[in-house]
Order: C-alpha cells, then structure tokens, then sequence
C-alpha cells in the first residue's frame, strides 16, 4: 500500500527545483554581468591606457581620433575573444559529457591538431599567408580530423573509450607531421611561431564575418543536445530506455565539437585548457545537468580567455603575451589540481 506524503512536504518538494533552477538562472545573469565588465576592461587596458570616458567616445562616437581607432581594434579583438572563448567552452562541455570524462577537452580527440596540421600544410606547400587562408584550411583540417576519429571509433558503434583512443593516437601522428614540416622549412616555422601559441590580436572584422556563422550554428546545436547528452550520462541502457538516439546524439555532439573547436582555433590559433577548466569548475556548482553546464560554459568561458588576453598585455606592456601562453600558465596547475583531486575521489 503506497502512503501519501502530507500536502505540506510535497509543497516543499515541488518548491525546491524551482528554487534552485532561480539560484542558477540568477547565477547566469551575474555571469553576464561579469563578461561585460571584463568586455569593457579589454577594450579600455592595453599598451595604451584609455579612460572609461575615452571607451565611451571610441564605442559611440565617431570624431576619427588615435583614441577613437584604439577602441576600434580592441572591440574586434574582444568581439573575437567573446565568440572564440564560448565556442571552446561549449566543445569542452560537450566532449567531457560525451567522453564521459570531466578532464576532457578539445585537443583530446584531434580537433586542434587537424587545424594545425592544416595551417602548416598551407604555409608550406600553397603558399598561403594571410589569415582569409588560414581559416578555411584550419576550419577543414578540424572537419577532416573529426569525421575520421568518428570512424576510427567505430562510426555508429563509437564509445566514449574508442573515440579518446582514436583521437589521442591521431593527435601523435600530426604533432609529429607538424614538428618534421618546421624543422624542415624555416619559412613555415617564422610564420606559424604566432599563429601555433593562440591569440587573439588577429581579431578584425573580416575573421570574425568569416568564422561566425560556423560558432553560432555549432552552439546552437550543442544546446540543443544538452537532453540527450544528460540521458547519456546515465549509462548506455538507462538512455536508450529514456527513448535517446545514442549514435545520432554521438554524431551531433561530434560534429557541434568540431565545428566550435574548429572555428575558434581558425581564429585564433590553438588555445588549450578554456574549454578545460570553465566546464569543469561549472560543473561544481551547477549539477551534471547539461542545460545548465552548456549556458554557463559558453558565457564563463570568455570571461576567462579575456581576462587572460587581458593579463598578457599588462605583465609584458608595452608588448604582450599571447592569450595561449596565458592560458597554458594558468591552466597547468589548474589541470595538476583537478587530477589530484579526481584521483583522492577515487581512493
């Protein structure tokens, strides 16, 4: 005989999830709060200083002075850093629910050594030197390597396991393409030394026309996906039970991924740990719950790639540090810090 609960406890129960779902949706709106001041702090630090009052006239008004043209370059650049920061963080969420491994990113499947491997083939055998170029050689290194990490992993019998051995074993294979092509051809290496640390100062209108419309299709398929990857996270036999497509969800979470990865790393070059850390740390306040992590992810993780891109301008000033090699400082420890802690979890 089944005992029902008072009428004053199922009002609590059914109180609780939506007073949760305020504490996260006001969490969000803080989180964007917070990338529009870090937003304004890239436009306004750099190697020279601007006034908010300088910001604001740069932004609003249009008189054609040094400040004015200041403000112009670094709103590309922070545009750029908004669009290339949500890209990775959304691939990172995505892959760690798909792998099912929390310390997952997008170099674990190849993604940024297919965009690499593409880069460097341009430069050396075509000729290719402007950034127009990089991108679509990137953007199709990405595709070509994700599409065969798919059917190395099985295709529509792909696991989580296959698919980080198939990416980790193609991830070899081109760092070492990539390291005999610049060894080799020092023309190659003088160009790419830039391009292969990540950074953002290629941010122009023209790179972000380009690699827009592949950032917004890929984030709205990666949350869109935020169900079936929650339904996945459960295991392979409660999902199916749940009514989820496991290789249609498999296939979408791969090409949302390389789509994202692929865009940002034509962008910007190959920037590591964003798509890292920000899901990682959200997933610690946020729950497993895919349709919080993704939000979160796509606006947290340009918070920190430009306050990193913010940092490299001011410890070098007046040159700067690449927004990559920010990011790597940081993230190491951070990596080191969240091994350690998964493996006393696991003890």
């Amino acid at each position: 005989m089944l005992v029902e609960s008072p009428p004053e406890q199922r009002a609590e129960t059914a109180a609780a999830p939506p007073s949760r779902r305020a504490v996260r949706a006001v969490g969000l709106l803080a989180s964007l709060v917070l990338l529009a001041l870090v937003a304004l702090a890239s436009i306004a630090i750099g190697a020279k200083e601007l006034s908010l009052e300088q910001v604001w006239h740069g932004l609003f008004e249009d008189s054609g002075t040094y400040g004015d043209v200041v403000v112009a370059d670094r709103l590309s650049r922070t545009v750029l850093g908004v669009l290339a920061g949500a890209a990775l963080g959304l691939a990172g969420s995505v892959l760690q629910a798909l792998t099912r491994n929390p310390l997952a990113d997008p170099g674990l499947l190849g993604i940024n050594a297919g965009a690499s491997a593409a880069v460097v083939t341009a430069i050396t055998f075509f000729g290719v030197t402007s950034l127009s170029g990089y991108v679509w050689f990137a953007f199709f290194g990405a595709a070509a390597v994700g599409a065969l990490v798919w059917f190395l992993g099985g295709s529509r019998g792909a696991t989580p396991v296959r698919l980080a051995l198939a990416g980790t074993a193609i991830s070899a294979a081109l760092f070492g393409y990539l390291q005999a092509i610049m060894i080799l051809d020092d023309a190659a290496l003088g160009r790419m030394r830039f391009w292969t640390v990540g950074s953002l100062a290629s941010g122009s209108d023209s790179t972000i026309v380009q690699v827009l419309p592949f950032i917004v299709a890929g984030s709205l398929l990666a949350l869109a996906l935020a169900r079936p990857l929650n339904a996945m996270a459960m295991g392979d036999d409660t999902a199916k039970a749940l009514g989820a497509n496991l290789n249609r969800t498999r296939a979408l979470s791969m090409l949302a991924a390389t789509v994202l990865c692929g865009a940002a790393t034509a962008a910007c070059g190959p920037i590591i740990f964003v798509g890292l850390m920000v899901p990682h740390v959200v997933r610690s306040f946020t729950g497993p719950d895919q349709r919080w992590i993704l939000p979160y992810a796509a606006v947290l993780s340009p918070v920190l790639l430009l306050g990193a891109d913010v940092i490299g301008r001011i410890v070098a000033r007046p040159a700067e540090l690449q927004v990559g090699i920010v990011t790597a400082i940081l993230g190491g420890p951070v990596f080191i810090l969240l091994v350690r802690r998964r493996r006393t979890a696991q003890l």
